[in-house]
């Protein structure tokens, strides 16, 4: 494997098979989207939310009661640009605008309830301290994320908790410039205002309608096949990849022509080590696993802070679909061949990247 430039910057269901006719996201993202979805968010004028009066006699010659001005903003921006520069005065800036926009409604949904405005402004800059300077992450290989069109990431899930895929949807933002639609299980659209926020921040069902929705129409789609199998096995198989299903994720790819980028991450397996699980608890409350680290429930809720390992992300090589002949998604044999050729890419190369790393935590 060639030497890759090294850039210091510091979800997934059961995939299934789609139809490759669906035009429209899935009843169920429809769903989640909302009614707002698809629509933009600009509200009704002031005049059209006033509550209706009982009617009362005309009085002419009324005084006009003039709306009230808008918010000046002029003061505070000058407190911080004596305070902290010009850097905090610009900073300043992009959230007074971020909080018109949010005022006023003048902001995007798109049809699956992505918000690319609360996501960039928002939830983006949230995980930033923590893969910058907690997990201190290294990038390798951006340059193999394609810069226009559909692709499909596709990268080994681990860590307990799902941090792997927050982090990497950062890294594609801050690095190829791109959002990353990642595709997420039931559970977290289930889980109260967990879902909604997944939701905006660019996440849908985990399902091929959706996932061919996204890549035809030019998106950057991120799946982590293991599911809860990955994020939820024990400390002592760490970094030894689980199933990737039946391929479903492969299939999509091909029926939409587009490539499909092995994306390795080490690191978040070191984060949260499982060391048990309550299975009674577990069925009980309807979730895949109640962990056991050697943190928590001990430490109660400080054991649910991660351990800042040193993480090392690397995307490999594309792997063209755009060559198979048509109906090739269809062909169970050649979908396990290209599915078995993403898990070996991607369980090689972390052996690799486990060799490049000089401890856990440094």
């Amino acid at each position: 494997m060639a030497d890759a430039d090294v850039i210091p910057i510091g979800s997934g269901g059961r995939p299934g098979r789609g139809s490759g006719r669906r035009t429209t996201p899935s009843a169920a993202a429809r769903a989640l989207a909302g009614p707002r979805a698809g629509r933009s968010a600009k509200k009704k004028p002031a005049s059209s939310q006033t509550a209706e009066l009982p009617i009362e006699p005309v009085v002419e010659d009324l005084p006009l009661v003039e709306a009230p001005a808008a918010l000046d903003f002029a003061g505070l921006e000058r407190v911080v640009r004596d305070l902290f520069g010009e850097e905090g005065e610009r900073r300043v800036a992009e959230w007074l605008a971020f909080l018109r926009r949010r005022l006023s409604g003048e902001y995007e949904v798109d049809e699956f309830g992505y918000d690319p405005d609360l996501t960039d402004q928002v939830l983006l800059p949230l995980l930033r301290p923590m893969a910058e300077k907690w997990f201190r992450v290294e990038v390798r290989g951006v340059e193999n994320i394609p810069d226009t069109g559909g692709a499909l990431i596709v990268a080994n899930h681990s860590g307990t908790m799902p941090l792997d895929g927050l982090v990497t949807q950062l890294i594609v933002a801050d690095h190829a410039n791109r959002p990353l639609r990642t595709l997420a299980a039931d559970l977290v659209f289930q889980t109260p205002f967990v879902g909604e926020l997944a939701r905006k921040g660019g996440a849908t069902l985990a399902s091929n309608d959706d996932a061919e929705r996204l890549l035809g129409r030019g998106d950057l789609v991120g799946v982590w096949p293991e599911g809860f199998k990955g994020i939820g096995k024990p400390f002592s198989e760490r970094y030894k990849l689980q199933r990737f299903g039946r391929g479903g994720f492969v299939s999509a790819a091909m029926r939409t022509g587009v490539p499909i980028v092995p994306c390795s991450i080490v690191g978040a397996e070191e984060i949260y080590p499982l060391v048990g699980n309550i299975a009674s608890l577990a069925r009980l409350l309807g979730v895949p696993y109640i962990p056991i680290t050697p943190f928590f429930p001990l430490l109660g809720p400080l054991g649910l802070i991660p351990l800042p390992s040193k993480w090392l992300i690397e995307f490999g090589e594309p792997i063209r679909t755009d060559d198979f002949a048509e109906g090739a998604a269809d062909d169970p044999m050649l979908v396990f061949n290209v599915t078995d050729q993403v898990r070996e890419t991607i369980q090689q190369t972390l052996y690799a990247l486990l060799m490049q790393r000089r401890s856990v935590f440094f």
